[in-house]
Protein backbone atom coordinates (compact mmCIF):
# COMPACT_ATOMS: atom_id res chain seq x y z
CA UNK A 1 0.00 0.00 0.00
CA UNK A 2 1.38 3.22 -1.05
CA UNK A 3 1.46 6.50 1.41
CA UNK A 4 -1.30 9.56 0.33
CA UNK A 5 -0.72 12.98 1.52
CA UNK A 6 -3.20 16.02 1.04
CA UNK A 7 -2.87 19.38 2.91
CA UNK A 8 -5.66 21.10 3.94
CA UNK A 9 -6.27 25.31 4.36
CA UNK A 10 -9.17 27.21 5.36
CA UNK A 11 -10.03 29.94 2.89
CA UNK A 12 -10.10 33.45 4.05
CA UNK A 13 -12.52 34.81 6.23
CA UNK A 14 -12.10 31.18 7.55
CA UNK A 15 -8.89 31.04 8.31
CA UNK A 16 -9.04 32.90 11.69
CA UNK A 17 -6.23 30.32 13.86
CA UNK A 18 -3.70 31.66 11.42
CA UNK A 19 -4.78 35.35 11.58
CA UNK A 20 -4.93 34.77 15.53
CA UNK A 21 -1.62 32.55 15.12
CA UNK A 22 -0.02 36.34 13.14
CA UNK A 23 -0.61 38.76 15.54
CA UNK A 24 0.44 36.66 18.41
CA UNK A 25 4.04 36.02 16.80
CA UNK A 26 4.20 39.73 16.28
CA UNK A 27 2.95 41.04 19.45
CA UNK A 28 4.04 38.57 21.98
CA UNK A 29 7.18 37.18 20.05
CA UNK A 30 8.12 40.39 18.65
CA UNK A 31 8.51 39.16 14.84
CA UNK A 32 7.46 42.26 13.40
CA UNK A 33 9.02 41.54 10.04
CA UNK A 34 6.57 38.43 9.57
CA UNK A 35 3.91 39.78 6.58
CA UNK A 36 1.49 36.70 6.47
CA UNK A 37 1.30 33.11 8.06
CA UNK A 38 -0.24 30.33 6.34
CA UNK A 39 -1.44 27.16 8.60
CA UNK A 40 -2.19 24.02 6.66
CA UNK A 41 -3.31 20.65 8.03
CA UNK A 42 -1.23 17.88 6.48
CA UNK A 43 -2.78 14.53 6.38
CA UNK A 44 -0.72 11.25 5.39
CA UNK A 45 -2.56 8.26 4.99
CA UNK A 46 -1.75 4.13 4.54
CA UNK A 47 -3.73 1.26 4.50
CA UNK A 48 -6.68 2.50 2.10
CA UNK A 49 -6.67 2.52 -1.70
CA UNK A 50 -6.51 5.63 -4.07
CA UNK A 51 -10.27 5.64 -4.78
CA UNK A 52 -10.86 5.67 -1.06
CA UNK A 53 -8.17 8.16 -0.39
CA UNK A 54 -10.15 10.32 -3.49
CA UNK A 55 -13.70 9.77 -2.13
CA UNK A 56 -12.28 10.53 1.39
CA UNK A 57 -10.86 14.15 0.84
CA UNK A 58 -14.38 15.74 0.52
CA UNK A 59 -16.03 13.69 3.27
CA UNK A 60 -13.27 13.28 5.83
CA UNK A 61 -10.20 15.62 5.82
CA UNK A 62 -11.74 18.97 4.69
CA UNK A 63 -15.13 21.01 3.89
CA UNK A 64 -15.58 21.80 0.24
CA UNK A 65 -17.00 25.11 1.25
CA UNK A 66 -14.08 25.81 4.22
CA UNK A 67 -11.28 24.83 2.56
CA UNK A 68 -8.31 24.54 -0.23
CA UNK A 69 -7.06 21.29 -1.27
CA UNK A 70 -3.13 21.02 -1.85
CA UNK A 71 -1.81 17.88 -3.32
CA UNK A 72 1.46 19.95 -2.90
CA UNK A 73 3.34 22.50 -0.57
CA UNK A 74 2.81 25.78 -1.75
CA UNK A 75 5.71 27.99 -1.77
CA UNK A 76 6.74 30.54 1.63
CA UNK A 77 9.92 31.96 2.85
CA UNK A 78 10.03 29.34 5.12
CA UNK A 79 8.29 26.71 6.28
CA UNK A 80 7.81 24.03 9.17
CA UNK A 81 5.92 21.72 10.54
CA UNK A 82 4.75 20.51 13.93
CA UNK A 83 3.41 16.71 14.91
CA UNK A 84 2.69 15.17 17.61
CA UNK A 85 5.53 13.10 19.65
CA UNK A 86 5.02 9.13 19.59
CA UNK A 87 2.98 8.04 21.81
CA UNK A 88 1.22 11.30 22.18
CA UNK A 89 -3.01 10.65 20.80
CA UNK A 90 -3.58 13.23 18.12
CA UNK A 91 -7.58 13.15 18.05
CA UNK A 92 -7.51 14.63 14.74
CA UNK A 93 -5.85 11.75 12.77
CA UNK A 94 -7.54 9.18 15.43
CA UNK A 95 -11.18 11.09 13.60
CA UNK A 96 -9.73 10.93 10.08
CA UNK A 97 -8.96 7.22 10.72
CA UNK A 98 -12.16 6.23 12.41
CA UNK A 99 -14.55 8.31 9.88
CA UNK A 100 -12.85 6.55 6.82
CA UNK A 101 -13.31 3.21 8.34
CA UNK A 102 -17.13 4.37 8.38
CA UNK A 103 -17.11 5.32 4.94
CA UNK A 104 -15.19 2.32 3.57
CA UNK A 105 -17.01 -0.38 6.10
CA UNK A 106 -13.20 -1.98 6.14
CA UNK A 107 -10.21 -2.46 8.23
CA UNK A 108 -9.21 1.10 10.04
CA UNK A 109 -6.12 2.82 8.29
CA UNK A 110 -3.03 4.44 9.30
CA UNK A 111 -3.36 8.37 9.37
CA UNK A 112 -0.57 11.09 10.60
CA UNK A 113 -1.57 14.36 11.04
CA UNK A 114 0.83 17.75 11.29
CA UNK A 115 0.23 20.85 11.42
CA UNK A 116 2.27 22.96 8.67
CA UNK A 117 3.24 26.76 9.02
CA UNK A 118 4.06 28.69 5.69
CA UNK A 119 5.97 32.11 7.12
CA UNK A 120 6.37 35.02 4.52
CA UNK A 121 8.87 37.79 5.13
CA UNK A 122 12.31 38.68 6.05
CA UNK A 123 12.75 36.92 9.28
CA UNK A 124 16.02 36.26 10.68
CA UNK A 125 17.16 32.76 12.00
CA UNK A 126 17.11 33.96 15.94
CA UNK A 127 13.55 35.41 14.91
CA UNK A 128 12.96 31.64 12.99
CA UNK A 129 13.66 30.09 16.23
CA UNK A 130 11.93 32.56 18.40
CA UNK A 131 8.76 31.25 16.11
CA UNK A 132 9.68 27.48 16.78
CA UNK A 133 10.08 27.72 20.44
CA UNK A 134 6.50 29.76 20.90
CA UNK A 135 4.48 27.39 18.45
CA UNK A 136 6.49 23.72 19.08
CA UNK A 137 5.49 22.52 22.87
CA UNK A 138 8.11 20.09 22.99
CA UNK A 139 6.06 18.25 26.11
CA UNK A 140 3.87 16.68 23.52
CA UNK A 141 5.21 17.51 19.83
CA UNK A 142 8.13 18.03 17.56
CA UNK A 143 9.04 19.56 14.21
CA UNK A 144 8.15 17.21 11.49
CA UNK A 145 10.07 16.15 8.01
CA UNK A 146 8.75 17.47 5.07
CA UNK A 147 9.45 14.08 2.88
CA UNK A 148 6.39 12.08 2.43
CA UNK A 149 7.26 8.59 4.30
CA UNK A 150 7.27 5.33 2.74
CA UNK A 151 5.49 3.84 5.15
CA UNK A 152 3.55 5.03 8.49
CA UNK A 153 4.30 2.11 10.30
CA UNK A 154 6.70 2.97 13.18
CA UNK A 155 8.96 0.32 14.88
CA UNK A 156 11.04 1.16 18.21
CA UNK A 157 13.73 -1.01 20.32
CA UNK A 158 12.86 -2.96 22.76
CA UNK A 159 13.35 -1.13 26.03
CA UNK A 160 16.12 -2.69 28.06
CA UNK A 161 15.12 -4.85 31.32
CA UNK A 162 14.22 -2.62 34.26
CA UNK A 163 16.73 -3.69 37.67
CA UNK A 164 14.79 -5.24 40.47
CA UNK A 165 15.52 -4.36 43.61
CA UNK A 166 14.71 -6.88 46.34
CA UNK A 167 14.39 -6.85 50.18
CA UNK A 168 13.71 -3.27 50.55
CA UNK A 169 10.83 -3.11 52.39
CA UNK A 170 12.40 -4.87 55.31
CA UNK A 171 15.65 -2.44 54.86
CA UNK A 172 15.13 -0.68 58.82
CA UNK A 173 16.42 3.19 58.79
CA UNK A 174 20.09 2.29 59.67
CA UNK A 175 20.08 -0.19 56.68
CA UNK A 176 19.12 2.76 53.96
CA UNK A 177 22.10 4.74 53.72
CA UNK A 178 24.66 1.79 52.99
CA UNK A 179 21.62 0.90 50.42
CA UNK A 180 22.32 4.30 48.01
Amino acid sequence: MSVFRVYVEKKAPFNIEAEDCLKDLRGLVGVSALSSLRILNRYDVEGIDEELFARSIPIVFSEPQLDVLHSELPNADNVFAVEYLPGQFDQRAASCAECIQLLSCGEIPTVRSAKVYLLSGEISEKELAAIKKYLINPVDSREARHEKPDTLKQTYPSPPSVERIFGFRALSKSDLPSFI
